[in-house]
């Protein structure tokens, strides 16, 4: 098995999509290549669905004072798994509450992040969904966050209004998250954040140090627990003392950041 790395290169990373706020424009960009992607997901009949091992989770858009990005937690210490890590809202199928998987991603991001699911504009999945460590599949739905629930008339051109980052991280669940942070798109091309792992210990991919956007804010102090272990536990913060987006929601990222840089410019007005 090889374990040689593609090396990813700034000029892979020229998307204006990465510098400039989204628009109705960008989502609509974003919502056309993700619907032709050969690998989105193939959701499975919730019927026949096994509730107890599957999950979902949203990777959350948004603009924070005119920068897109993404929204991202680190999991409360009180958490039974995971905890500490950095993770996007989501968690395992509700059998009383949900009625599809796109339902679960949605009640999550209200539970952890407080986050109505009318203000959440979906624009697709990514694919293939992958299992997490304790054996659930866990699918990833797209969207974006809006500043509020009215969408009824905008100018597709013009900048989306921006959430309230300080009224999320106000009103986010204290049992389950620790802290909320925006990560730029612009960081997903900064080689200092680079981390090249491998997913499962088999397939590589970019893993991103995100420890000076939450610890210098929140006042939290990470320490990796996970330091001697093999790529393939992927387990705890990160590696060397960092505080890393790695492991499942790591692998998601570098999947949709690959989808985004190949949005030309004539694509993102």
């Amino acid at each position: 098995m090889s374990r040689t790395f593609t090396q990813l290169t700034r000029s892979n990373w020229s998307s204006p999509i990465f510098s400039k706020p989204f628009t109705g424009n960008t989502l609509k960009a974003i919502r056309d290549t993700l619907a032709n992607d050969s690998s989105r997901l193939e959701l499975s009949n919730w019927a026949s669905l096994d509730k107890k091992r599957n999950a979902a989770v949203l990777i959350p858009f948004c603009n924070v004072h005119e920068t897109p990005g993404i929204l991202l937690q680190v999991r409360s210490r009180a958490m039974r798994s995971h905890s500490g890590e950095v993770s996007f809202p989501g968690g395992k199928v509700d059998e009383l509450l949900d009625q599809s998987l796109l339902d679960t991603a949605l009640r999550e991001t209200f539970e952890e992040m407080n986050i109505s699911k009318d203000r959440v504009e979906l624009l697709g999945s990514i694919g293939p969904p992958e299992k997490s460590l304790r054996g659930d599949t866990v699918w990833p739905f797209v969207g974006f966050v809006h500043a509020n629930a009215d969408r009824t008339s905008r100018n597709e051109d013009l900048p989306l209004s921006s959430v309230n980052l300080a009224a999320i991280k106000r009103t986010a669940s204290k049992d389950e998250v620790a802290a909320i942070f925006h990560l730029p798109l612009a960081e997903l091309a900064n080689p200092s954040r680079n981390r090249q792992y491998l997913f499962r210990n088999r397939t590589p991919y970019f893993a991103i140090d995100v420890s000076n956007l939450v610890s210098e804010e929140d006042g939290l102090s990470f320490v990796s627990e996970s330091i001697e272990k093999t790529l393939e536990d992927e387990v705890g913060a990160g590696r060397e003392g960092r505080l890393e987006v790695w492991g499942l929601t790591g692998w998601y990222l570098s999947l949709l950041s690959t989808k985004l840089a190949s949005l030309g410019s004539h694509e993102v007005k």
